[in-house]
C-alpha cells in the first residue's frame, strides 16, 4: 500500500460518540470514553475513526444542529480532552476524522439569532434562505418543498416588531436552518472552521449532506414536493446536487492539500453524497474534489447475488474510473443495523447474522476503502421495541410515525456484565444510558466477543488482518468469475478468490487444501486453481 495515499484502502470505524462509552456517569458517551476505547479499536485493526458531531448543540438532532462549529459541547468534554484524544490516537496509529455539517446549523447559532433580530433584506438574513410568503398576507410558504424529516421545509418568523414576517428554509427540521452558500460570508466562515480543526491535528472530515449546500437560486416549486419526505433522501433536484457545490469541494481539497504540503500527512475529505446514479456520484470524487464519497448502493441492495454484482460493477466502472477508489459502507447511524436488515425475511432464524457476516467479509474483500459502524463488529441487531416515551429521533417527533426512525441503531454499546448499563457508563449503580439497552445485549457484550473466537468480532478482526497482510486485497481491481446460481465470486490479484454463497448454492465438503477465512464449505468448481480462498457462506 502507498502510505502517502493511506485513505485509498483504509478501513474507518464510525464512533457515534454519545453511544460509545461514557466516562462521567451521566449516561451519555463522551470524548474521554472514546479515548478509553482506542486500545479496543487498535486491537480490532481499523485505520481510523470518524467521530459524530460533539460540538455545542441543543441536540434537537443529536449534534447535527450545530450552535458552534469550533468548540466541544460540555456533555462530551472540552477542547483539552479533544486534544488528548487526538494525541492518544496518533500514538496508536489511528487517524481521526471529524463530522462537519455545512448544509445547515442550529437555530441557536449566533448568526441565525442575528438573522431573526434583523430586518428583512439585511445582510444577517442573507446568510440563510429567507423569503416572503405567498398568498394573502404572505401566509403560505415561498414554495412547496417538504423537509426530509416530515412537514414543510419552511417556517415563518415573527419580525422584531411583532408582525408575521418572512419564512426561512430548513430541509430537515425547523431547528436546522439551511445556510445560503451563495453568500460569500458563509464560505469564509467554514474556511475558518476547517483550519481550526486542522490546526488541532485532525486527519480529515466526513461531510454531512455533501450534495446539499446550494439550492436553485429562484427557489421554484418542485414537481414532486413530497419526494424528500417520502424517501427520506436527497432527491429534490432543486434543493440538492446543484452544480455550484463542486466548487466548494475543490476549494476544500486545496485547503487539505495546503496542510499536507506542510507536513506530508495527507488529509481526507469523505462526503455523504446521496445522488441517483453511480455516474453522478463519481463527479464528487474527481481528482480535484473529494477524496472519497460513501457509496450507499451496496447498503441498499437486496440480499441477492445479481443485485450485489450489479451495484459493485457500476461503482467500479464509474467511480474507480475517476482515479479515486470506491468507499464501501453497509451501515451507519441513520440505517437499520445489518443483522436486522438482512434477517427480516427469516425472523429469528439466525439468517440475518449469517448474511451480515458474509456481507462484512465481502465488503472487506472489495477494492477501495470501507467504513464500519460501531457495534456491527459485535453483530448487534436493531433495537426495534423502544417505547415511544424514550424515542428522540426528530423524525418521530415530526411525523408521529416509527417508520424509518433511527434510535434503534443508536442504543449504547454493551461492554461487559449481565445487565444494563453493561459497562457503558461508569456512574453509580442504577445509572441509565441515554437510550435503554435491552436485556439480550448481554449476549453481545464486548468482553464475551473478544473471548469467543467464533464471534463476529473475531470475524472482523481476522478479515482486517488478512486485508492488511495480503497484497491482493485493498486497493486494486477485481475480475468476476463464472459460478453457479446464487454464488458471487471474483478474483483479487494472483491466487485469491472471494466467493459468497447468497443462500441458494449447495454446501458440499470444502475444497481440499484451501484455507478458509469463514466457516462454510465451498461449492465445487468455484475455486479451480486458486491458492487462497476468501469463502463466505451467507446461507
Amino acid at each position: 500500500m502507498n502510505r502517502h495515499h493511506w485513505w485509498r484502502d483504509a478501513v474507518i470505524y464510525q464512533v457515534y460518540v454519545r453511544s460509545f462509552l461514557d466516562s462521567t456517569g451521566d449516561g451519555i458517551g463522551d470524548l474521554a470514553g472514546v479515548r478509553a476505547g482506542l486500545p479496543y479499536l487498535k486491537k480490532l485493526g481499523v485505520d481510523g475513526i470518524w467521530l459524530s458531531p460533539f460540538y455545542p448543540s441543543p441536540q434537537h438532532d443529536h449534534g447535527y444542529d450545530v450552535a458552534d462549529y469550533r468548540d466541544v459541547d460540555p456533555v462530551f468534554g472540552d477542547l483539552a480532552e479533544f486534544d488528548r484524544l487526538v494525541t492518544a490516537a496518533r500514538r496508536l496509529g489511528i487517524r481521526v476524522l471529524l463530522d462537519i455539517v455545512p448544509n445547515h446549523c442550529s437555530s441557536e447559532h449566533p448568526w441565525f439569532r442575528d438573522a431573526l433580530a434583523a430586518a428583512p433584506g439585511g445582510p444577517e438574513r442573507a446568510r440563510f434562505h429567507f423569503a416572503p410568503g405567498r398568498g394573502p398576507d404572505g401566509a403560505e410558504p415561498p414554495n412547496n418543498w417538504h423537509a426530509m424529516f416530515g412537514g414543510p421545509a419552511w417556517t415563518r418568523v415573527t419580525e422584531p416588531d411583532g408582525s408575521p414576517g418572512q419564512w426561512y428554509l430548513h430541509m430537515f427540521t425547523p431547528e436546522q436552518p439551511d445556510w445560503n452558500w451563495r453568500e460569500p460570508e458563509v464560505a469564509a466562515e467554514f474556511d475558518r472552521t476547517l483550519r481550526f480543526w486542522l490546526d488541532r491535528g485532525v486527519d480529515g472530515f466526513r461531510i454531512d449532506v455533501a450534495a446539499g449546500l446550494f439550492k436553485h437560486p429562484e427557489l421554484p416549486d418542485s414537481p414532486d414536493p413530497e419526494a424528500d419526505a417520502r424517501t427520506r433522501d436527497s432527491v429534490n433536484p432543486l434543493a440538492w446536487n446543484q452544480p455550484e457545490v463542486h466548487d466548494v469541494w475543490r476549494h476544500w481539497r486545496s485547503v487539505c492539500e495546503e496542510y499536507t504540503a506542510r507536513d506530508g500527512r495527507e488529509r481526507l475529505l469523505v462526503g455523504e453524497v446521496s445522488v441517483p446514479t453511480a455516474r453522478e456520484h463519481a463527479r464528487y470524487v474527481r481528482p480535484d474534489e473529494l477524496h472519497q464519497a460513501f457509496f450507499f448502493d451496496l447498503l441498499g441492495a437486496p440480499w441477492d447475488a445479481d443485485a450485489f454484482r450489479k451495484v459493485i460493477s457500476e461503482a467500479m466502472l464509474d467511480i474507480a474510473g475517476t482515479g479515486s477508489t470506491v468507499t464501501w459502507v453497509l451501515n451507519n447511524h441513520d440505517q437499520v443495523r445489518t443483522v436486522t436488515r438482512y434477517g427480516e425475511p427469516a425472523g429469528g432464524s439466525g439468517l440475518g447474522a449469517a448474511r451480515a457476516r458474509a456481507a462484512a467479509l465481502l465488503m472487506l474483500a472489495l477494492p477501495g476503502a470501507a467504513y464500519i459502524y460501531q457495534g456491527e463488529e459485535l453483530g448487534l441487531p436493531e433495537v426495534v421495541d423502544l417505547p415511544d416515551d424514550v424515542l428522540t429521533d426528530p423524525i418521530f417527533r415530526r411525523t408521529g410515525s416509527r417508520a424509518r426512525i433511527r434510535d434503534g441503531c443508536r442504543v449504547p454499546l454493551p461492554w461487559s456484565g449481565q445487565a444494563s448499563p453493561f459497562g457503558f457508563t461508569s456512574g453509580a449503580e442504577g445509572a441509565k444510558p441515554w437510550l435503554p439497552q435491552p436485556e439480550y445485549f448481554a449476549e453481545y457484550a464486548t468482553h464475551l466477543a473478544l473471548a469467543d473466537t467464533r464471534s463476529s468480532w473475531h470475524l472482523y478482526r481476522d478479515g482486517l488482518q488478512l486485508r492488511s497482510a495480503m497484497p491482493q486485497l485493498g486497493e486494486g481491481a477485481l475480475r468476476w468469475l463464472d459460478t453457479q446460481p446464487g454464488v458471487l465470486a471474483f478474483s483479487r490479484g494472483e491466487g485469491l478468490v472471494c466467493a459468497v454463497n447468497f443462500g441458494t448454492a449447495p454446501v458440499p465438503a470444502p475444497v481440499a487444501g484451501t484455507p478458509l477465512l469463514a466457516s462454510g464449505p465451498c461449492p465445487p468448481g468455484v475455486l479451480p486453481g486458486s491458492t487462497a480462498a476468501w469463502w463466505i457462506d451467507g446461507s
